[in-house]
């Protein structure tokens, strides 16, 4: 059986805007986020689910696999 982690990571958030790209220590939380799934032994494949186009370019840049949606999607 394949097992395929999906993280969502819309850019407008109501309470935060920009989160996922925001800096802790030198990584933005995305790249934290992907990192520490990627350690997961079950699974196969991981994809950052995004909205905005700065996200999915940010995510590809440091190695991770991103997927554009809808902005419509709750």
């Amino acid at each position: 059986m394949k097992f395929i982690g999906i993280i969502p990571a819309r850019y407008a958030s109501s309470r935060f805007p920009g989160k996922a790209l925001f800096v802790i220590e030198g990584k933005t939380m995305i790249q934290r986020v992907y990192e520490q799934a990627q350690k997961s032994s079950i699974l196969n494949e991981l994809i950052v689910a995004t909205d905005d186009v700065s996200i999915e370019n940010h995510v590809k840049k440091f190695g991770g696999k991103a997927v554009m949606t809808s902005k419509d999607h709750t």
